[in-house]
């Protein structure tokens, strides 16, 4: 079976989504996710997992979560892989990085995108910021 994204070359578009720097986000975050993807797929559960977690990071760490706020959610399919980029109003030049683990609740977002990811990262988009992390194809 040829995964999209590695019949042309071109990176596609799967889905994208707009939505208000509010914690219910979150919800809609993964239900956009989940409909993405077939049931069942070997990273559909990691990917929203990873998902959830970025939003989550958005509305609470970012302008993303100030009243009019707003952050995109796009799911891009390239060369047999998954691409999840969650894309927030910046945060004043500070950039999502690993904490060290101190047992508390909070500082785990980006542990859980390090453990489930291939790999991650962040570019800048003007003032914005847009995290990535990527998935194998399936």
């Amino acid at each position: 079976m040829t995964e999209v994204g590695e019949a042309t070359g071109e990176p596609v578009v799967l889905g994208q989504i707009t939505l208000p720097g509010l914690r219910r986000s979150v919800a809609h975050a993964r239900t956009f996710l989940r409909d993405l993807l077939p049931c069942g797929h070997p990273v559909l559960d990691d990917l929203v997992m990873v998902g959830s977690e970025t939003v989550c990071n958005a509305v609470t760490h970012t302008a993303s979560g100030r009243p009019g706020g707003r952050l995109t959610v796009a799911l891009i399919a390239d060369r047999g892989a998954y691409r999840l980029e969650v894309t927030d109003d910046g945060a004043g030049g500070a950039r999502p990085r690993l904490q060290d683990e101190e047992g508390g609740e909070g500082g785990r977002g980006m542990r859980i995108v390090d453990a489930l990811a291939r790999r991650w990262g962040y570019r800048e988009d003007g003032d914005r910021t847009v995290v990535w992390a990527e998935f194998a194809g399936g």
